[in-house]
């Protein structure tokens, strides 16, 4: 589903590369839904907090903001403690998966085009 063209082969079209955003982003999208669902349920069952606010909660984590308000049952307090180092790695993923198709189309396009000047005879350097 990821796989990125190689080096040699044409970068893709504006379309492809449209559709390729489209992919890594609804992938991140359901990683986001899950993980929400997930932090919404955790705050609700251990933190003892009505569903807004448990919901209010994970959405902040999952968006580098931190933690609203207290959690008082022990058991709540270790669930936001957990959940808290999950969002952070789940933050970071998921720019990387949004990023991604990015930085490869500007590097390959780079590449390409410095691969096809040096083959048709030109010095890359010069131009």
């Amino acid at each position: 589903m990821f796989v990125y063209e190689h080096r040699g082969q044409e970068p893709l079209s504006r379309r492809r590369f449209l559709r390729r955003m489209v992919r890594h982003g609804v992938v991140a999208a359901a990683v986001v839904a899950g993980s929400l669902a997930i932090g919404a349920w955790g705050y609700h069952r251990f933190g003892e907090l009505p569903w807004v606010d448990a919901f209010m909660n994970a959405a902040m984590l999952l968006g580098g903001m931190g933690q609203v308000g207290e959690v008082s049952p022990v058991s709540g307090k270790l669930f936001a403690g957990l959940y808290a180092l999950y969002a952070g790695v789940v933050f970071l993923l998921l720019a990387a998966t949004l990023l991604t198709p990015i930085f490869h189309r500007v590097l390959h396009r780079f590449h390409w085009d410095a691969d096809r000047r040096r083959s048709a005879g030109g010095d890359p350097k010069r131009e």
